[in-house]
Parts: structure tokens; sequence; C-alpha cells
């Protein structure tokens, strides 16, 4: 793709009535045309001033706005740039808009800014996505892996993996360029053991896809068990606020609730379903459909009843629905019976430490076990995703997965057709090439459009 040398104008900031709006102009001509509209214009760039956004047709006011200047290549996209941080609202940014386009500005398209950045390499379209990431986290664990992202922690891994895949080639060199050797001067084994290197890297980084889908869009906590189970009460309790309704009628809920909210630093989206039990009724039994299908894709699964007997029947019910850790969870505890809430016996405090208890036993009403469920809970993700903690690159997106998958298929199509002998070194080097290829469309270092445009197509305007 080809840099435009257009200049290109948006409002960068919500549609709507706010304190500021702010308004970005960038390209080879931006200084030229904004000098028509700012007066006095900013004598010094990356230092705000204040100045009168004139509307040059009438010599008319349009408002009092800070107004940024940077210089290339030290701006955002690397070209001259303009920001006007002016009031907020529709009419004002509009109107400076509008006298931009009339002066020669082009509107800009979604993501064109940090598309232009990506192409005068201030990022790459690893770094260019956290951008997008980072604008649309939900979740603070989203924010913390988009910052890592963008400070390049993702890229200077790819880049390092690249790197080795392209030493496997050029060990490889050596049996095509000396064909009169058997084995070349590079043994074949050493060989082998690069590539398995790389191998065991890129699985590595795969291995956090589902890491990377939980800081994205969140753990999925399904509550599950029979109806009146104290599904709902566990629900509101744990998300702060009444949000489901509880009522002594068994099958109350008739469809899944979700809620989102965060626990020691994990984002779980909870989901309160409806009571599972046989049942004759068209529209209860479409409920428990639901409940199914939310059970069948959870990643924490607390299955809730009011007894130890109640419980394992609630657990054999739900055994084949869905791969999810399953929680059994003793509810209404300040009711009695075979254990109080939260007792000595059952709560665990330290970090790593396991429950003897076949159940977590908990009250809704006096929030009794309800710290030991969290952490019950935050424990088995840690044990099936992997730590949020952890100061590593992660996999966040479906590009990058599809990239890193087709890069490992052609290494291990390599290592099948070098340790068989099956096929000559300029063949089996083929895959190789192929590996090197995915991991350069991955962090944008080969010229493909349509990766590009299916990057920058899902950014808002004015970023």
């Amino acid at each position: 793709m080809l840099l435009r040398d257009d200049t290109i104008a948006a409002v960068s900031t919500p549609a709507g009535r706010g304190a500021i709006a702010i308004v970005r102009l960038s390209g080879g001509a931006a200084h030229a045309l904004a000098r028509q509209v700012v007066n006095p214009w900013p004598q010094e760039a990356r230092r705000v001033s204040l100045c009168t956004i004139i509307d040059p047709r009438d010599a008319s006011v349009i408002d009092r706005a800070l107004v940024t200047r940077f210089d290339a290549p030290q701006s955002y996209s690397g070209e001259p740039m303009v920001e006007i941080a002016c009031h907020g609202g529709v009419a004002v940014s509009s109107a400076i808009l509008e006298v931009l386009g009339f002066l020669g500005a082009r509107g800009a398209e979604p993501g064109e800014f940090t598309q232009r950045a990506v192409l005068n390499g201030k990022m790459d379209l690893v770094q260019a996505e956290a951008v997008a990431d980072l604008v649309d986290a939900r979740t603070n664990a989203h924010r913390r892996a988009a910052l890592r992202q963008l400070d390049g922690g993702l890229s200077q891994a790819l880049s390092k993996l690249r790197d080795r895949v392209l030493h496997v080639e050029a060990l490889l060199a050596y049996d095509i360029d000396f064909p009169e050797e058997d084995d070349g001067p590079i043994a074949r084994a050493e060989v082998i053991r690069a590539a398995r290197e790389v191998q065991v890297s890129l699985r590595s980084l795969l291995a956090t896809v589902p890491l990377g889908e939980v800081a994205r869009e969140g753990a999925v906590v399904v509550i599950a068990g029979p109806p009146n189970a104290g599904k709902s009460s566990l629900f509101n309790a744990l998300l702060g606020e009444t949000r489901a309704i509880v009522t002594e009628v068994p099958g109350t809920t008739r469809d899944a609730i979700e809620a989102r909210v965060e626990a020691e630093g994990w984002p779980l989206r909870l989901i309160d379903t409806a009571g599972l039990r046989e049942t004759t009724d068209v529209v209860e039994r479409l409920g428990i459909e639901v409940s199914e299908r939310h059970i069948g894709a959870a990643h924490v699964l607390l299955v809730c009843a009011e007894s130890p007997g109640e419980l394992e029947e609630a657990m054999g019910r739900v055994e084949h629905l869905g791969q999810g850790v399953r929680i059994a969870v003793l509810t209404k505890g300040d009711r009695g019976g075979d254990r109080a809430a939260g007792g000595d016996e059952g709560e665990t405090e330290g970090e790593g430490e396991t429950r003897s208890d076949p159940y977590v036993a908990v009250s809704a009403m006096t929030r009794k076990g309800l710290d030991v469920l969290v952490r019950t809970i935050v424990g088995e993700l840690e044990r099936s995703v992997g730590s949020l903690s952890v100061d590593l690159p992660i996999v966040t997106r479906g590009r990058h997965r599809d990239a890193l998958a087709k890069a490992l298929e052609e290494l291990e199509g390599f290592l099948s057709a070098w340790e068989g002998g099956k096929v000559p070194a300029p063949v089996a080097a083929v895959h190789v090439r192929g590996a090197t290829h995915a991991l350069d469309e991955l962090i944008g270092s080969v010229d493909v459009e349509d990766v590009l445009d299916r990057v920058f197509r899902s950014f808002c305007v004015g970023k």
C-alpha cells in the first residue's frame, strides 16, 4: 500500500454533548491549512496554546480553543499534525471540520491516523491493534494486556520468533548450497534442534490464547442448579446489587441474566440461569435450554443446591454439559444444616491452598462464604487458563492466533519432512519460508493491503 499524500481531518472524540471535543488534522498540508483558521499560530511544537479559531471565508470567530502543533516525524502519525481541543458538542467541532474540508482536508476513514502511523514506521501492526484494544477495553485485564502489547512486548516476542525461523532457513542453506555432502556441513540434528526450539516457543505463545480471550471478554461464570436453590440470590450477592428477581416461586428465572464484575483482577461475566428440572411447560423448557447452552460455554460453573443430597443430584444433572470447571455451592447456609456457611473447616486463606470440602458453603443473606467462593473461582481460573498477573505477552486477537497457528503448522510440516528424510532440503525449506511469511504478515512486515484493511476497518473514525 502506497502512502497517501493528502491531508485528513476528523473529530476524534465521541459525538454528543461534552466538555471538550478534539479535531485532528494530519498530512503534508496540515500546518498550511491550520494556519488559515488558527490565530495566533503556535510557535512551539508539542506545546498547547490558547488560540482563536476563525472561518477564513468571512473572518468570523468559531471558537476559542487549545491548539497543539506536531512536526513530522515527532507526531502520532509520523506526519505534520494539528490537534484542536475545542468546546464540546456537535456545533463547534462540526463547524471547524467543515472549514477544514472547505480548505482541502479530506474526512479521515476509520483508523486512518493509526494506519498512517504504521506505514510511517511509528508502530508495527501488532501495536496498532493494541491501540484499538485499549480504546475498546471493557476490563482492566484487557487494558493491561493492551498496554503491554502497545509497549512492544508481543512485537518483541514475535520478532525474536521470526529471527529464529530465519536461523533455521540459514542452516538449511548450507545443505542446499553443498548438495555433494550427504548431510551438508551442518548436522541434520542441529537443524532439527533449532526448529524444535521455535516449535516450543510457538506452542507457548498459542497456549496464552485462552487467557487472552478471558482478558478480552471476561471469564464466563454460570450459576446453575434446580429451581429455588438460591441461584438468583447468589447472583445478586456476588454482583453487590439486586439485578435478578428473587422469589419463593420455583422457576422465576425464565431466561439468563448477565452482568459483569471484577474479582481479584479477573473480569467475570456472571450469568444467572433458569432452574434445571424436568417440565412440560413450554416457556420454562425454553429457558432451561438456554441455561444448558450457557452451561456448555462456561469457564466456571457454580452448581447450587440447598442440601448435600440435592447438590450431588445437581452435579450429576450437569455432568455432561460442557467442559468448564464445576464448583459445588451449598446455598442458604444461614438456615443451618450440615455446616454453617463459611465455617472454619471450609475456609482457606493462603494462595494456592485447596479445600477439603466437596462444596463451598455460602449465605447470600449474611454474605458468609462469598469471599471463599470468589477465591475458589479465581483459583480454578488460574489452574485452567493461567495467571493474569504474569507480565508476559499474551495473544488476544483471532488474527494473531491464526497466524501463529499457520506458522506452527508450516514448521511441523518441515520437521515431519526433514526428520523422515522424505524430501530434499529445497522442498522442505518451503515450509520454513511459509512459517516466516505467516509471522511477517502478523507483524506487518509484508505489504499486504487486505490485511491492513481488515485490521483498520474495526477502528473508530479519528483514531
